[in-house]
Parts: structure tokens; C-alpha cells; sequence
């Protein structure tokens, strides 16, 4: 569908597990795939499944993610899998390419797997509640805890392997078509994460593991109060005396899995927001001076040039635009925030460069429609004079001011090519839960969605070199 609407890029969300509020954005591991995205129909055609063990059961809705009916399912189908799998011999060739993968992926794939045996054992609540020779990491209780608890361990690096394996079939095939993927790398990681559990003076944390300090947004245009995301903040300068090894070893992992990197929350590479750990809101915190240059100057000389989009939304600095500008990662452009001044405000596309990409809105805001019901009657009357037209089809008139803006770079995201309304928004920043749940379904979409696409790429010059007629 995608190369039918003369499309080259598919940009997803983090690829990591879901973690509070079902949030791609708060996930146990900054290394780990969403084991709710492995393809049970393939595990069948490997013999470790039966058929009717994968029939959909009551509970599970097509237009939504009913996570609290999905997540045991799937789980429980996961672990039928893996001990049929672990039942193989050793010299079976399957159960050697999953040890290849294992060795391959050590510096985090141990770490992750005793984290969620663990998390099992422990659940709920955080790690620093666990015993604390376990918090701590005291050599003597994590050798006893991997082998009392070794049967998880292989489960959690079977579903590993397993989403590895079948997510890089999926980019090659979408890469043979000429399509590259887009993913996305949050700038925090969750407190109770196995990033944070393994590499402890990495972060903001007190004695007894908990956050001292945490992150968020002051007011902004989502919040009034700003947002509080609660992740804990780096030590930068623990990171920069090992080189940015951490980071280094995150955004290669990320690469393995995806073609271009968007890098969330760009700016709090140049300054952060810092906000007391028992602060109920973002409202007062303090701006600190984040790693700069110096991180990605790292990351390039052991990885080499980077196709990364920065997401440069919020309270732009001087400093930011310098340290984007400075990479040449290009920043993001979002149309619905375009139309509550005057002709002055930078997201109109006549201010547009080509080094941006640039989105009718992204999965934090509304739908295209969804925003139109809800926009100031200044916004209406503003928008409908600027891309000359009367609103009825604003989801297709923002696609269209997309693709004519010069910008190098146009995404859209299809509850806007399918035209939804609000009840399709994915996520609402500042709000922890309630999201992330819609779903598309493939009969809402039909060729001349790709057909009307296609020609908007073709009349403004967006098609990729080898687009069919």
C-alpha cells in the first residue's frame, strides 16, 4: 500500500515494550523489543504453536488495544512457544541461532532477562523495593537469582530473539520495496527499567535507588502546569567519562532495527528541565545544561554518520538550534501548531526550510479533524484563508500543505489520510493514561486513498525515484 501511494518512508513509534499508561515512551528496556508485536501465526509455522492456540479469544477488540485481555493472551501463547522451543535439542539449527543471538546482544539481553524474571518474582512495585543485595546488584545474589530463576531467563530472551528475528524479515522486505523505516528513540528511560537497574550511576539517583531528580516540560502548549514525564535524568558527566558508551551502544542497537532515527524531545540534549522528585507538578524546576556536542561527536566517531531527525518541538533555545544545526539533523515542522498567530509564526510553510520534516501533527496531537473541532475560531478563520479552503476536508488540506511546503521531508499519519476524527488520537502528552490504544484496521482503507496520496507526491515532486505510474 505504501509504495502504491508513492510512498518511501514509514515512521513508527519506539519499538520497546509498553510500560505505565501502555506508553512506548516508559518501557523496562531501552534496548528490548515489544514482545506484544511478535507474529504468533509465525511461531505456528515454526511448530511451536498449535492452530487453534492462536485463534483470537473473547476480550480482544479489533479497533482497539484491550491491553489488560492482549497482554495475557499473548504472554501465555509466548510461553507455550518457548518451552516447546527449549525442548528442541541443542544442535537443532534454530536453537543455535538463537544462542548466536544471545551472544550477540549480551551487553544488554542478561541484564533485561533476570530484570523481568525478577519483576515477576517481585511484581508489583519498583526494583529498589527488592531485596537489597538484588537493588544493589551484589555479584553473589544476581549468580543465585539466574540460576533459581533460569527457565524465565530463557523465556524473556526466547521472546527476544523472536521479535528480532521477525522485525528484521519485516525491514527487509520493506526495504527491497524501496521503503525505509523511521523509528524512535526516547530521550528518558523509565526508573524501573533494567537500563536503570543495570547502569545504577548512570542516573540521578539516591542512595536507595530512588530518583532524586526527574524529568519533564514546564507549561507548554499541551499543559498549564507542564508536564511531569517522572523518569530520573543522566549523569552526564559519568556518561561523558566512558565515552557515551551507554548511548553509543543504544542508538547502534536502535540502527540494527530501523533506517532513520527520530530522536525525541531533541532539546534536552543542549538543557534539560529538572524538577524535584516529590514535586506533584512541572510548574518549578530548574534548567541544566545537558551534554551538547559532545555526545553526538562521540556517537558519530564509533558509529559513523547518522540519519537522525530531531524532534524539535516546545521551548527552542538558541543553543538547540546551534547543536541541531551543527549534526545537519533536520527538525520538525507541525502544521496544526501553525495557525494561532499571524503570518509571522515559524510553522507556516512559507517559513519552512528544506533541512525539516514536516507533519500535519504527530501522534501527541489530535487528528487533523479532531484538531479542526476544537480549534479557536482565530485558528479556523486563519487556516481557511491561508490553505484556501472551507475546512470540510482539513485533514487532506493539511496533507496537501505538507507536501507543497519546501521542506525536504513530508510525513502524515494515517488517522489523517483516513480522515478520523478525535476519537482516533493516539496519545495526549500530560495525560498517563487512557492512550495509545487505537488500532487501524485494514478495511478502512481502500486504493484511492493511495491513488489521492500518490498524486499530491506526484504534483509537488515527492515521489520516490522508482514510483509506479
Amino acid at each position: 500500500w505504501l509504495v502504491q501511494a508513492g510512498q518511501s518512508l514509514w515512521q513508527i513509534l519506539p519499538l520497546n515494550g509498553v510500560g505505565a499508561g501502555n506508553s512506548p515512551y516508559a518501557s523496562t528496556s531501552a534496548f528490548a523489543g515489544n514482545l506484544l508485536l511478535v507474529d504468533l501465526q509465525e511461531l505456528q509455522q515454526q511448530g511451536w504453536l498449535a492452530e487453534h492456540e492462536v485463534a483470537p479469544t473473547p476480550g480482544l477488540l479489533a479497533q482497539r488495544v484491550a491491553y489488560d485481555e492482549v497482554l495475557p493472551y499473548r504472554m501465555q501463547r509466548l510461553g507455550w512457544a518457548a518451552e516447546r522451543f527449549f525442548a528442541l535439542p541443542p544442535d537443532n539449527p534454530a536453537r543455535q541461532r538463537f544462542t548466536q543471538f544471545c551472544e550477540r546482544h549480551a551487553v544488554w539481553l542478561d541484564d533485561y532477562a533476570l530484570f523481568m524474571a525478577l519483576d515477576e518474582t517481585f511484581a508489583p512495585g519498583d526494583w529498589c523495593h527488592w531485596p537489597s543485595a538484588l537493588a544493589r546488584r551484589e555479584r553473589a545474589a544476581l549468580d543465585e537469582a539466574s540460576t533459581r530463576h533460569a527457565t524465565r531467563i530463557g523465556f524473556w530472551k526466547f521472546g527476544q530473539w523472536c521479535f528480532n528475528r521477525q522485525w528484521l524479515q519485516l525491514r527487509r522486505y520493506a526495504n527491497q520495496h524501496g521503503v525505509r523505516i523511521v523509528g524512535d528513540v526516547p530521550i528518558f528511560v523509565a526508573h524501573h527499567s533494567a537500563d536503570v537497574w543495570a547502569h545504577q550511576a548512570l542516573f540521578e539517583l539516591g542512595a536507595d535507588g530512588r530518583a532524586a531528580v526527574v524529568a519533564g516540560v514546564p507549561p507548554d502548549f499541551f499543559s498549564a502546569t507542564g508536564q511531569r514525564w517522572g523518569n530520573p535524568l543522566y549523569r552526564w558527566e559519568v556518561h561523558a567519562r566512558d565515552g557515551y558508551a551507554w548511548w553509543t551502544q543504544r542508538l547502534r542497537s536502535v540502527f540494527e532495527l530501523v533506517d532513520i532515527v527520530r530522536i525525541d524531545h531533541f532539546r534536552g540534549f543542549a538543557g534539560y528541565w529538572e524538577i524535584a522528585a516529590d514535586a506533584p507538578t512541572a510548574q518549578h524546576g530548574r534548567w541544566r545544561a545537558g551534554p551538547g556536542a559532545a555526545l553526538f561527536e562521540a556517537i558519530a566517531a564509533a558509529l559513523g554518520p547518522m540519519p537522525i531527525i530531531a524532534e524539535d518541538l516546545g521551548l527552542i533555545t538558541p543553543d538547540v538550534e546551534l547543536l541541531r544545526r551543527r549534526f545537519a539533523f533536520p527538525g520538525m515542522r507541525i502544521l496544526q501548531f501553525a495557525f494561532g498567530g499571524d503570518a509571522g509564526n515559524t510553522y507556516l510553510p512559507h517559513h519552512h526550510e528544506r533541512d525539516a520534516v514536516v507533519y500535519p501533527g504527530t501522534h501527541d496531537n489530535d487528528t487533523s479533524v479532531g484538531w479542526w473541532a476544537n480549534a479557536s475560531e482565530h485558528e479556523r478563520n486563519f487556516a481557511r484563508a491561508y490553505l484556501g479552503c472551507d475546512g470540510d476536508d482539513i485533514a487532506w488540506a493539511l496533507i496537501r500543505c505538507a507536501c507543497a511546503s519546501v521542506a525536504d521531508t513530508a510525513i502524515v499519519a494515517m488517522q489523517d489520510v483516513l480522515s478520523l476524527g478525535g476519537d482516533a488520537r493516539l496519545n495526549f502528552p500530560g495525560q498517563a493514561n487512557g492512550w495509545w490504544t487505537w488500532r487501524m484496521q485494514w478495511h478502512q482503507v481502500d486504493d484511492s486513498h493511495a491513488r489521492r496520496l500518490q498524486s499530491l507526491c506526484r504534483l509537488f515532486d515527492r515521489l520516490p525515484p522508482a514510483a509506479p505510474p
